[in-house]
């Protein structure tokens, strides 16, 4: 019977963030539905004009539009809210940046900024660095129990991808809250794991 070593192997690279994902919101409140709704759209509509002059129309995306009774802090029923939300994509950081002042110029109270998504436009390269070093490690792993089982390692019978943080690049600082020209990038890990099987001679 073949006796054979299986290990599992981490490795991770890391590499700054080149794009963004702005995702923002037109909100209006009103004593009426008809007027909440008709005050969020055109506070969206203002939101459209601004991010196609930061971006491609392509990039600009609807996410939800939702109308919901507004009540105060005592409980009591004021009106209504509505809201427009919207994904804006980034070609980079610093249109980013712009997106968000303008916006905040332009659309004033009536703008929710839920969020900035920093990512990695191109992130092959990184991705084949990390499995790079995952195979390093499982090499390493295996390695060092060939050799306290009196053994060395022969031929690779199999190699497994296994999960690397939900089943994609795991990122750090994902969420940037931003109400300036300046978004810093920071870094994000790309990880991978690999199971690998080796022959023991």
């Amino acid at each position: 019977m073949e006796r054979t070593v299986t290990v599992t192997g981490q490795g991770s690279t890391s590499v700054a963030p080149d794009t963004a994902v702005v995702r923002v919101a037109a909100v209006a409140r009103a004593a009426g539905v008809a007027v909440a709704f008709a005050a969020s759209s055109a506070a969206a509509a203002q939101i459209g004009v601004v991010a196609r002059r930061h971006t491609d129309e392509k990039r600009i995306g609807t996410t939800g539009i939702n109308v919901w009774p507004w009540h105060d802090n005592q409980g009591q029923q004021r009106g209504f809210e509505a809201r427009h939300s919207l994904a804006l994509g980034c070609p980079d950081l610093d249109a980013a940046g712009a997106l968000l002042d303008e916006l905040a110029s332009s659309v004033g109270d009536a703008l929710a900024v839920e969020g900035v998504a920093l990512e990695v436009s191109e992130p092959t390269a990184a991705r084949d660095q990390a499995v790079a070093a995952a195979y390093a490690d499982a090499l390493r792993q295996a390695s060092q129990l060939a050799e306290l089982a009196g053994a060395s390692l022969g031929d690779v019978i199999a190699i497994g991808q296994g999960s690397s943080g939900g089943g994609g690049p795991a990122f750090r600082g994902m969420d940037a809250m931003a109400m300036s020209a300046k978004i810093e990038p920071g870094e994000t890990s790309v990880g991978a794991s690999l199971s690998v099987t080796w022959a023991l001679v």
